[in-house]
Order: structure tokens, then sequence, then C-alpha cells
């Protein structure tokens, strides 16, 4: 059964009339047209879905809408900063050339913004832990491993 919520998505409010149960993949691509986050595995397996949740990097291709309520969503449309100035995650992956096919990318820079959030220098072990919910298949992990010292470095030197 439907119902008006209303979700926190980059920093704006939106008024959805969904099924609760929906989850909030959908209603961020469907609803609101937000297509960074990708429907990947549909079992929070793949990372493709990732959203920040509260800060916190969260597959969103289960989660019910409804438990976001409340809570800041940021997906990958909403880091980029006023002006049309690139998050520097963004930036890093950008510069170091860190995507092929670009479907694992949202998850990448979704995880690697809320790793950083976390630990503003971490060593090259916690990159690998805090990017292992993503998967990819291009074979640009070193370049993803450089983008992400490179952004930890320019936003926390």
């Amino acid at each position: 059964m439907k119902a008006r919520l209303t979700i926190e998505v980059n920093q704006k409010r939106h008024t959805v009339e969904v099924d609760p149960a929906t989850p909030l993949l959908y209603v961020l691509r469907n609803n609101l047209q937000l297509n960074g986050p990708k429907y990947g595995c549909g079992l929070e397996q793949c990372g493709a879905c990732m959203v920040l949740l509260d800060g916190k990097a969260t597959p969103s291709c289960l989660l019910p809408v409804e438990t976001s309520i409340g809570k800041a969503i940021v997906t990958l449309e909403g880091l980029t900063q006023p002006g049309g100035k690139l998050h520097p995650v963004q930036r890093a992956f950008v510069e170091q050339q860190a995507a092929q096919c670009g479907y694992c990318l949202n998850g990448m820079v979704i995880s690697a913004v809320s790793l950083l959030t976390e630990q503003k220098h971490p060593d090259e072990t916690a990159i690998r832990k805090g990017m292992e919910r993503v998967l990819c298949r291009c074979g640009t992990q070193s370049r993803i491993l450089r983008a992400i010292r490179q952004a930890a470095n320019e936003s926390n030197p």
C-alpha cells in the first residue's frame, strides 16, 4: 500500500508516494531520477547501489525506503560541490583514470568518501578493506588505490 514519505536526499527534502517497503534504490532512480546508484546484483553484494546514509556507505538495493526517513541520504550526484566543483574523491578518480566501464564507479566513489570520512589518511590495507564491498572486474584497482590516496592527501594535508 502506498504512503506519502518525506526523505532527505542530497540536502533536499523530497516527498514521494510509494510503498514504504520499496527499496531506496528504486525510489532514487525511478521517482527522483538520480542515476548515480546502479542496480547490480540486487543482493547487497556488488556495491553498485551504494549511497551515503548518515555518512556511511550503505547498499540501497534492498533497504526499504521507510528505514531512511530522518536520515541524510547522499548519492553520487550529491557529492558535487557548489558551482559544479567535483568532490576531491571524484576529481582524483578522473585524474587517475580510475574507471573503465563505470558500473562499479558509484560504489567505489561512495565507499571512498565514507572511508576518508572515518580515516583521514588510511594505509593501503585500510583502503583495500574499505573498498572490498564493491566488485570491479575492469582491472583498474591500482588506479583506484592511487585515486583514494590522492584524495586523502588533498582533503587532509
